[in-house]
């Protein structure tokens, strides 16, 4: 990592710390998940590239999605983290020293900055795993996914800096639109899609083709748990 992409790291305080991430993982892992959840099913792991930049496009349905994701695809099982890209409000107090210690980086949905930005860059660049929320909030219903088009941005400014970023969609779902205790959970990955293209069209395009193959990871993952939606 060149002097630059140090200096971005201590101004957004991301260095993942060697004792509180393990822990982390302990506690989640073995504790918290199979404690809440009867079960939690990964379906179409062989979708998920082992190394190399990738872009992880989940659907966001409860707080517990940061959880699921590193289970099915953090350290235990690909040797490497999920880094989070989270709301500017979700690193105040407590809850952001801690998200700071564990990965996470801010950015401000309404106005990011070029810091942010470029620092999600440099860990692509650096080969790593990045966890955006294209939905940007957490939604319940099944009125269809709306996705923003950051995470489409995001790729094509990686890709012109020459890094090619595949972007898996992945369908998360629990046995309720609030996940209860004894609930089942399942994450579903989907085949990776590859960005291509510059500008506002371009980024149009692919964020519609990725909308679509989140709904199709999500249909899954909600058939694993016994509620399929239904489209009317």
């Amino acid at each position: 990592m060149n002097q630059l992409a140090q200096e971005r790291q201590r101004c957004l305080g991301t260095g993942i710390s060697p004792w509180l991430a393990p822990l982390a993982i302990l506690l989640t892992h073995d504790l918290a998940l199979p404690g809440y959840f009867d079960g939690v099913r990964v379906l179409d792991r062989q979708h998920l590239p082992r190394d190399g930049a990738v872009l992880l496009a989940p659907t966001h349905r409860a707080r517990w999605d940061a959880l699921l994701l590193p289970h099915a695809a953090g350290r235990r099982v690909t040797g490497r983290d999920c880094r989070f890209m989270v709301t500017i409000d979700e690193m105040k107090g407590l809850q952001g020293w801690f998200l700071h210690r564990l990965g996470c980086f801010p950015v401000d949905q309404g106005r990011p900055t070029l810091a942010s930005l470029r620092y999600a860059i440099d860990l692509l660049g650096n080969g790593q795993q990045l966890v955006v929320f294209p939905e940007g909030r957490i939604h319940r219903d099944d009125g269809g996914i709306r996705l923003q088009q950051g995470l489409a941005r995001l790729a094509q400014m990686a890709a012109a800096q020459g890094i090619a970023v595949p972007v898996v969609p992945v369908g998360i779902a629990y046995g309720h639109p609030q996940p209860r205790l004894g609930d089942g959970a399942a994450v579903c990955f989907g085949s990776p899609l590859w960005p291509s293209g510059q500008g506002r069209d371009a980024a149009r395009r692919f964020t519609h083709d990725l909308g679509l193959a989140m709904e199709s990871a999500e249909q899954a993952a909600r058939t694993a748990v016994g509620r399929p939606i239904s489209r009317t």
